[in-house]
Parts: structure tokens; sequence; C-alpha cells
């Protein structure tokens, strides 16, 4: 890496992983940042280990073909089930590890994770938490219908409650007493699951907990920037898009940013 002002290249499955970027624009705020929504092959949470591989290998060429300085995979089942085999030739990381030290340093004794069905059912998080601290208690809940609702724009709709307190319910019988945000949507559903959990349990955002990593390690490199962003701070590419992608980029950013649908397997460099 060299200069003062990286450029970081950031992909999800949709848009969830704008919140990653969100994150990344407050803590870093003279990044430039390339984001990759493969939107056209989402969801992945439903996809076998060997299609998340390859779909994730293919975003990793796009953005590294761009010259990005390190990388981030926003995406939890990218992360729980393709990160160590990636070929990745810049520092990079995904939002899995992150995400369990912030619930590990938050929590009492039971931790809840909600996120999609691969990311549950790769246990991921749990085998993450539970090398950090073997005593915690660890309850894992597929929450599949979260990340059409965030899609639809309907976090909060009275629907959405019930549906978060559906999915919610076994977990806060259990007594969890933290709660993990394990894909890189639900942050936007903050308001409700905070609504639905109470006082009681701890909301541990895997977005926000990643982008602290990615500035520690860049600052620690020099390459923490300076105060002021580069316009344009942000470029959007995705390999399918309309307007909803566009919307709900907006409202994520705070502002609107270029969006180009691309092909992630093109050549050009441009």
């Amino acid at each position: 890496m060299s200069g003062s002002e990286p450029l970081i290249g950031v992909f999800d499955s949709g848009v969830g992983g704008l919140t990653v970027v969100a994150a990344l624009r407050q803590r870093l705020p003279a990044a430039s940042i390339l984001y990759l929504g493969d939107t056209a092959r989402l969801p992945y949470g439903t996809k076998s280990r060997r299609t998340v591989l390859r779909y994730s290998q293919a975003n990793v060429d796009f953005l590294q073909r761009r010259g990005v300085d390190a990388l981030v995979v926003a995406c939890n089942t990218a992360s729980a089930m393709a990160l160590e085999d990636l070929d990745v030739r810049t520092p990079h990381w995904g939002v899995l590890e992150p995400g369990a030290s912030a619930a590990v340093a938050a929590a009492g004794r039971h931790v809840g994770v909600i996120a999609t069905e691969s990311t549950v059912r790769s246990a991921a998080y749990e085998h993450a938490i539970r090398r950090l601290n073997p005593e915690l208690r660890v309850s894992q809940r597929a929450c599949p219908l979260l990340v059409p609702l965030v899609e639809e724009g309907w976090e909060d709709d009275e629907i959405t409650e019930r549906i978060v307190a559906r999915y919610l319910a076994p977990l806060l019988e259990a007594e969890i007493d933290t709660l993990l945000l394990g894909c890189t949507h639900y942050p936007l559903l903050r308001g409700v699951l905070a609504r639905v959990c109470g006082p009681g349990v701890t909301l541990v955002d895997s977005a926000e907990s990643t982008s602290l990593a990615v500035e520690h390690r860049l600052r620690r490199a020099g390459r923490g920037g300076g105060s002021a962003p580069r316009a344009p701070s942000v470029r959007l590419f995705a390999t399918d898009a309309g307007s909803r992608f566009a919307r709900l980029a907006e409202r994520i950013l705070g502002e609107p940013a270029p969006l180009e649908w691309i092909d992630v397997n093109q050549a050009e460099t441009t």
C-alpha cells in the first residue's frame, strides 16, 4: 500500500454490506471505497459452500483488478463459508471474527446469534465465540425473512416487528443477554430489534466491529488518511440493480452514490 488515502474494496451479495461502508466512512473519512453488490446471484445464505466460494472469488478478483489496497468481505455467509479459501493479495477482513470478538466483550453468560440459514448451519459464529470464551453459552437462530423485509424498505412496519418477535422468542426465553447481528442487513433493523429485546439485551453490530478492525490496521500502517473525504468517496457496482438498490443505498449512506451495472467476470480495469 502507498500514499495516505486507501482505496478499500467491499463486497456483499446485495445491499446490506453498505452498512459496513457507512461505518467505514465514519471511521476513515479520507478513504475511497469500491462496493460490489452481487445482486444477480443473491441470496448467498441458501447456497452451497462451493457456490459461495466461487461467487466470492469472482467478486474478489473484480475488486483486485481495480487496484484496491484492502478488501472487506461484508457478507456473513461468505465470511463463514469462503473467507479462508479465497485468493486475496491485499490485507482483508471478513465480518465474522470482529463480530464474534465484540460479542464476547459485551456478553455476560449467554450470546444469541441471528443470521442467514447458511451462516447458522456452518456454526461459524458459535465456533468463533467459543474459541474466545469457552464458558459462554451460544444460541443461534436463522431468520430468512429479515433480509427481504429490509430490501422492501419495511424496517419499521408492524409486520416486521411481529416476525422479529417470533424469530427472537426462543432466544429471549433462553435468557440471552447479548444479541449478535450476524447479517449486514440487520443493523437496519436495530430499532425493532431493540424494542423486541428490551433493555436487558445488548445488541452487537458486526458491521461496526469490522470497520473498527479495518481502521486499526490501516492507521497502524499509516493509511488512515486525513479528515476530509475525496470525491467521489464511494463508487457502487452491482451485477443486477434497479431503483430498489439505489433507494436502499441512498438511505444507508445518507446520500446518492454513482451506481454501475457490471459483469464481475469482465476483464477491463477502468
